[in-house]
């Protein structure tokens, strides 16, 4: 059964890697897909074709508050609506560790920036449009680094903290007009550009193996049961909260 048939959904960062993840399976459940990135898009879109999905793709900065609105004006007048967001664009898989004392304060501000207001950016885009329709779902991603509190990408780490305080600030304002915000917390996940950095560091990964319940490396597709469930009506009753999905690494 298809899910999530008659809504659209925006995801952000989804030329590659998880995102890329998210998009099809959103669309494999019904859903109209608009797919954003920096990069070209046009793979996931012809991915999602392909497999008899709808897509639209967009190069987008979710930065820049003019390329954002441009992109939710066009996706509600094609599709008459937006019922789901997911914030998933981020500096993330790239990002290489060092000792916080090297962080440049430009780094720094470059992993804010990206992490955090362009969330903030895209939220504050869909809100009317959800509004609107008295109905909407967030989907913001944190990390499970909130709690490993890993001091090499302590940039990292606190971008995704903010994105979880601000879930919860954002589900206490958009409670009143039907909108649901949540965060979706992965562990260590091995996406394309996370497996080739870690596959030079085969002892740091069985070491988070090791710390987890669940004695095996994470897969994008680990994700995505969470993720519909979120965009589902399913979770109606849910805002405000973050989800681990981590192997059972981190208990809270």
């Amino acid at each position: 059964m298809a899910r999530l048939s008659g809504r659209t959904a925006i995801v952000t960062g989804a030329a590659q890697g998880l995102g890329a993840v998210f998009a099809k399976a959103l669309a494999a459940e019904g859903a109209n897909v608009a797919v954003c990135d920096v990069m070209d898009p046009a793979p996931t879109v012809a991915a999602i074709a392909a497999a008899g999905g709808n897509a639209l793709g967009r190069i987008t900065d979710v930065t820049d508050p003019a390329a954002v609105a441009a992109l939710v004006m066009e996706v509600d007048g094609r599709w008459g609506g937006i019922q789901i967001l997911v914030n998933n664009a981020s500096i993330s898989g790239e990002t290489q560790p060092k000792p916080f004392l090297e962080i440049s304060s430009q780094e720094f501000d470059r992993m804010m920036q990206v992490n955090v207001r362009g969330f903030f950016e895209c939220a504050k885009a869909v809100v009317p449009i959800m509004r609107r329709q008295n109905y909407g779902k967030i989907i913001n991603l944190a990390s499970g680094n909130f709690f490993s509190a890993t001091p090499e990408f302590l940039h990292y780490v606190a971008s995704k903290g903010a994105v979880i305080a601000m879930t919860r600030a954002m589900a206490r304002a958009c409670g009143d007009w039907g909108i649901g915000v949540n965060s979706l917390a992965p562990g260590l996940t091995m996406s394309e550009r996370v497996s080739a950095k870690f596959a030079k560091i085969p002892e740091r990964t069985q070491g988070i193996v090791n710390a987890q319940s669940f004695k095996r490396l994470e897969q994008p597709q680990d994700l995505v049961g969470t993720l519909i469930f979120l965009a589902s009506a399913d979770s109606d009753f849910i805002t405000g909260q973050m989800l681990m999905v981590d192997g059972g690494a981190a208990m809270h």
